[in-house]
C-alpha cells in the first residue's frame, strides 16, 4: 500500500500516519526524517544535503527527490510507505511519478483530508495551551501569525496537488474536522475500496 495523505498544516496528518503505520507495520516518510537520516548516515545524497543546510540554505527539489528514491529502496518499504507532506509542489509530484515508474510500481492513492481553515486556527492555539499546561515544549509553528503564513504557503504550493491526483483518478477526501477515531475509520474504509478495487 503506497500512499500520500494531503492537507494543510495542523490537519492531523502525521496523527493519521501514525496510526496507519501502527496498524498496516509500512513506514511514515516524512522528508524531514529522511533528511536528517540521510546526513546522519552519510549517504552521497545526505552529504550534498548537509552542505546545504550548513550553508543556510533551503534543500532543492532534486537533493530532496534523491533522498526520497533512496529512502523507498529499502527493505521496510516493500509492502509500501506513506508519503506525509511530501509531494509538496506538482514538480515533486511528478518526480514521485517518475521515480514509482522507474521501479515498476504506482500510488494506490492519495487521501486528502478536508478541513476548515478558521476552526484549524482554533486547534492549533488549543493545542499550544494544552502542551503549556502539561509543563511541554509549545511547538514553534503553534503561534497563529506563523501557522497562517504556513496556511497560505500550503495554498499557494501545495493544494494545486488535489488537481492533479484528482485527474489522474487517485484523490479521495476525507472529512478532516470529524474526531481522529472517525478520521481514521473513513481512511480504512477508502483503503479497503481501493485495495478491493485493484
Amino acid at each position: 500500500m503506497r500512499l500520500i495523505l494531503l492537507g494543510p498544516p495542523g490537519a492531523g496528518k502525521g496523527t493519521q500516519a501514525q496510526r496507519l503505520v501502527d496498524k498496516h507495520g509500512i513506514p511514515q516518510l516524512s522528508t524531514g526524517d529522511m533528511l536528517r537520516a540521510a546526513v546522519q548516515a552519510g549517504t552521497e545524497v545526505g552529504k550534498r544535503a548537509k552542505a546545504v543546510m550548513d550553508a543556510g540554505e533551503l534543500v532543492s527539489d532534486a537533493i530532496v527527490n534523491a533522498i526520497v528514491a533512496e529512502r523507498i529502496d529499502q527493505a521496510d518499504c516493500a509492502k509500501g510507505f506513506i508519503l506525509d507532506g511530501y509531494p509538496r509542489t506538482l514538480v515533486q509530484a511528478d518526480a514521485v511519478d517518475q521515480m514509482l515508474s522507474q521501479r515498476g510500481i504506482g500510488l494506490d492513492t492519495v487521501i486528502e483530508l478536508v478541513v476548515d481553515d478558521r476552526a484549524l486556527v482554533g486547534r492549533i492555539v488549543k493545542r499550544a495551551e494544552d502542551a503549556k499546561a502539561a509543563g511541554h515544549p509549545v511547538r514553534k509553528d503553534d503561534n497563529p501569525a506563523v501557522f497562517e503564513e504556513r496556511l497560505r504557503e500550503y495554498y499557494k504550493k501545495t493544494a494545486p496537488l488535489t488537481g492533479y491526483y484528482y485527474a489522474k483518478g487517485k484523490l479521495k477526501t476525507v472529512d478532516g474536522m470529524a474526531s481522529i477515531d472517525a478520521v481514521t475509520a473513513e481512511i480504512e474504509a477508502v483503503l479497503a475500496a481501493t485495495a478491493k478495487a485493484r
